[in-house]
């Protein structure tokens, strides 16, 4: 099983569980390689991170950098929301980017708040098509390496956060395919790598990760590499079904993973 993990949440923002408790378990399992990515600041958003414990966050994980330095390998990622002040990238080993939302004229529409928001967002904002909002979102997410820096792109399908509950968007629709390949196409061409993401399973709201299977595949097709990532909010669940997962990576057609290193990228044979 591959032991490097690269989301990882703390307290600090909507995590469970201090950096240092979060390394003491990743050596306990065996875990090479961590990196954290709290939320950027955001507004007023409770998810994120303040100014103030981003200054904190900073400080600690540098700190247990130096600590465990012998034992674990540990890197100081960002996820870099969309919408987030742009940040200063030589702060940090890697950066995340990531759209959470959509900004409409009375705040945001979150992908990941609830289905009933969600729903209410679509009715809304978007005249009840649940398409529009999709090729809104993609429209986002293919200018995220552009708005953010990001050397991963995160859960590039997270509108899809509840649709095994509920069929909020048919994935088969043209509109719906041409807006995520469009996504897909302009960020094959900028160097990232798209993250395969277990935390919508870790969490209950799905039974596969992101990328769903058809865009994985695509993103193969496209030549571009994925790196595989829990979006840990609990430290019980890091590297949660990476074992399932990186099977269902080799189906889609990769032949590697790739992981960070020494501030490097190297790659995994699978």
């Amino acid at each position: 099983m591959i032991k490097r993990d690269y989301h990882i949440h703390t307290n600090l923002c909507d995590g469970k569980d201090s950096p240092e408790e979060i390394v003491l378990s990743a050596i306990e399992k065996g875990f090479s390689t961590i990196g954290f990515s709290g939320h950027s600041p955001l507004y007023s958003e409770y998810w994120c991170m303040t100014k103030e414990n981003l200054a904190i966050y900073k400080k600690e994980i540098t700190r247990l950098k130096e600590k465990y330095k012998d034992k674990i390998e540990i890197l100081l990622g960002l996820e870099q929301d969309y919408y987030s002040e742009p940040l200063c990238k030589s702060d940090y080993d890697y950066v995340i980017g990531s759209v959470h939302g959509i900004k409409v004229s009375d705040g945001f529409v979150f992908m990941d708040d609830t289905v009933a928001s969600l729903k209410q967002g679509i009715e809304k904002h978007f005249g009840g098509d649940s398409l529009l909002l999709a090729e809104e979102y993609y429209s986002l997410v293919a200018d995220v390496k552009n708005k953010t820096d990001a050397d991963i792109i995160g859960h590039f399908d997270l509108l899809l956060k509840f649709q095994e509950d509920e069929q909020l968007f048919d994935t088969g629709h043209p509109r719906y395919i041409k807006a995520a390949k469009r996504a897909i196409d302009k960020l094959a061409k900028e160097n990232v790598l798209f993250e395969v993401n277990t935390g919508a399973i870790s969490r209950g709201y799905r039974t596969t990760p992101y990328p769903e299977a058809q865009m994985l595949r695509y993103i193969n097709e496209k030549g571009c590499d994925v790196i595989l990532t829990s979006d840990c909010h609990n430290r019980n669940n890091l590297g949660f079904a990476f074992e399932s997962t990186v099977n269902l990576i080799k189906e889609c057609g990769f032949k590697r993973i790739a992981y960070l290193t020494n501030g490097k990228t190297e790659y995994i044979s699978i």
